[in-house]
């Protein structure tokens, strides 16, 4: 089957600078309301690479994301929340964008097309067979993603793909690729909207299903989150609190003394 680049196919709509802002927003909302179920059409792909991310986080490996431009500022951002929320070290999720850090806010140009750098950008972090690395790219044709993803193989490391096009050059170099097609953006190519929306919601997926399966979180509160501002900290208090059926101030003592709602439920338990 040929290979058909949906993402870059004729939006919808045409005529936009002649819409009122109240079409604009009814119709982007409209093709918004279509990802969650393009998403839904790729469970199955889900699961499986999240079983094989599990296994290695287990295992003593890490995650590892790599991508360019927009689909790459998605995986740092997920990669980057891992720790606050799951009180995880800051190198057990790792995110990796094509030109580096200054490419999170700014756009470095042609820094995707390189099909070597993806792969040096991994050796800088010395990956290794028990790690997991998934590529995240729209279009699926992004060689920074597509080359790093071809030597992993080459040397037996997990490889996954998000990707929103289907039989994608990137689809068929990761061993566990997830496809969400969500078809022509409102706006003619412009995959930081549909695309990286569904990006965002397998990102979302992928890291709080493993971290679930890791223990991170008990019932359905994030135990071992870092008491990184005040906020943070009354919501610990408030979940020990309840956990333990005491009085705020007690809990709060509680938190604070051992750093964690996990760690203070389970010594109060044990005393």
């Amino acid at each position: 089957m040929a290979f058909t680049k949906t993402t870059e196919q004729d939006s919808h709509y045409d005529h936009l600078e002649n819409m009122s802002v109240s079409d604009v927003l009814s119709h982007i909302n409209t093709e918004d309301k279509t990802v969650p179920l393009a998403v839904e059409k790729a469970l199955p792909q889900i699961e499986a690479l999240i079983h094989q991310v599990v296994a290695r986080l287990k295992n003593g490996g890490r995650l590892f994301y790599l991508g360019a431009g927009t689909s790459g500022r998605l995986g740092v951002v997920d990669a980057s929340e891992c720790p606050p929320t799951f009180g995880v070290s800051h190198d057990l999720v790792i995110g990796l964008i094509a030109g580096g850090d200054p490419a999170i806010r700014n756009a470095v140009e042609f820094a995707e097309d390189s099909k070597e750098q993806g792969w040096k950008d991994l050796e800088m972090h010395n990956v290794s067979e028990n790690d997991f690395v998934i590529g995240i790219a729209a279009s699926g044709t992004t060689p920074y993603v597509i080359g790093a993803l071809e030597m992993c193989n080459s040397k037996h490391i997990g490889t996954g793909c998000i990707t929103c096009n289907q039989d994608s050059p990137l689809s068929q170099t990761a061993t566990y690729p997830i496809e969400v097609i969500v078809g022509p953006e409102f706006i003619t190519g412009s995959s930081r909207m549909k695309a990286g929306t569904a990006q965002k919601l397998v990102l979302n997926m992928i890291s709080t299903t493993a971290m679930i399966q890791l223990g991170k979180v008990k019932g359905n509160k994030m135990v071992d989150m870092q008491l990184s501002n005040h906020k943070l900290v009354a919501r610990g208090t408030r979940m020990i609190m309840d956990a333990l059926d005491i009085e705020e101030q007690k809990a709060r003592k509680l938190l604070l003394e051992y750093g964690s709602v996990r760690n203070a439920i389970d010594n109060y338990e044990h005393k």
